[in-house]
């Protein structure tokens, strides 16, 4: 929204200062006050005609056909051919459009060369070049924009991996592991074996996708499962876990850890504060090409964690700035009481096209 509220200001700024500028040479032109009254008058029209037919071109024609073909993220090389002639369609467009309009309140003449110098030839030169400006401007503005979200998208991945070493990935967590592993290996050798592979895939897992972007949502899955049979070990009897993912799921994509970092976070300040342990259920519903993934936990939203105080839920701060990153208002996040025994994180995550 802010987006589309600044794009408006500049464009009806840019070409009101645009026709601010014609009509005070039209007012102060000599030739022009030699004129009658109501050729002035003509004058005064036909350019504010021209001037809103110029930002009605810019936005329904050069700035969708941008958007539509994706133009933005085309290496720039490429695209300067196509701009060029998307440029030189709409200002022969606007000349002829310019010329009727004129026709309405001046007398013109195009049957000759010198009219059709006037009239048509020299209008598409000079929005060629108007259009030149404004597409550079809009070009300019983009690329910025993007730098920028490029740029804090890469210290929210730096943050990450730095929060990922003290939550995710802990030595806390590694000692943990490896005690419920050292105590299988006599009595449970095979299950040993399964242990050691599920904390492997959850290391390897972590190092292959620490740099990008999204993950599928169906490989952020099994890192989860990995970790909660990990944990199951370890709580035995004490943890419960259930899932529900909708068919399609896999078709969507998500930051990397998210899944494991709500899950982490459900063990540490839910199940395991609990007496009798409890539940973890995951689960996903697709509506209208937005997934939606609840982690559900047994225990109570405290306060504390509410508010986000140093501590309880650095992970989750994490999260949501990254959705943020790479969905804007797309996506969004909530955590709340369903009920007196159970918490919920919902987080909805738009399709990527």
């Amino acid at each position: 929204m802010r987006k589309k509220r600044l794009y408006w200001t500049l464009q009806i700024l840019g070409w009101s200062t645009y026709l601010a500028i014609n009509q005070a040479l039209i007012y102060f032109d000599p030739q022009e006050l030699a004129e009658n009254e109501n050729v002035a008058i003509g004058n005064y029209i036909s350019n504010f005609a021209e001037t809103a037919l110029l930002l009605t071109l810019s936005h329904f024609v050069l700035r969708r056909i941008i958007i539509q073909r994706d133009w933005l993220s085309i290496n720039i090389g490429r695209v300067i051919p196509r701009l060029l002639l998307a440029i030189l369609l709409s200002s022969i467009l606007y000349a002829l459009v310019a010329a009727g309009i004129n026709s309405l309140f001046l007398d013109i003449q195009i049957d000759s060369v010198e009219g059709l110098w006037i009239n048509i030839l020299s209008p598409i030169i000079y929005s060629i070049v108007l259009y030149i400006i404004w597409t550079s401007i809009y070009f300019l503005y983009h690329y910025l924009e993007s730098n920028n979200r490029s740029l804090k998208y890469e210290a929210a991945m730096n943050e990450m991996h730095l929060n990922q070493l003290k939550s995710q990935l802990n030595p806390h967590f590694i000692f943990n592991a490896l005690n419920s592993m050292r105590a299988l290996v006599d009595e449970e050798p095979k299950k040993a074996k399964v242990a050691i592979t599920q904390l492997s895939n959850i290391l390897r897992n972590s190092l292959i996708t620490d740099m990008k972007r999204v993950v599928n949502f169906k490989d952020e899955l099994n890192t989860v499962k990995d970790y909660l049979a990990l944990e199951a070990i370890r709580f035995e009897e004490r943890l419960q876990v259930e899932y529900d993912i909708s068919p399609g799921s896999e078709y969507y994509e998500v930051p990397p850890m998210m899944l494991q970092t709500i899950t982490e976070n459900a063990i540490k300040h839910g199940v395991s504060n609990l007496l009798n342990g409890g539940l973890i259920h995951i689960s996903t519903t697709i509506n209208n090409s937005v997934m939606t993934v609840k982690i559900r936990n047994s225990g109570q939203l405290h306060n504390s964690i509410k508010s986000g105080r140093k501590g309880t839920r650095v992970g989750l701060v994490n999260t949501q700035e990254r959705l943020k990153l790479i969905y804007g208002e797309g996506a969004t996040f909530k955590m709340y009481n369903e009920n007196d025994k159970l918490v919920v994180v919902e987080v909805n995550i738009p399709q990527r096209i």
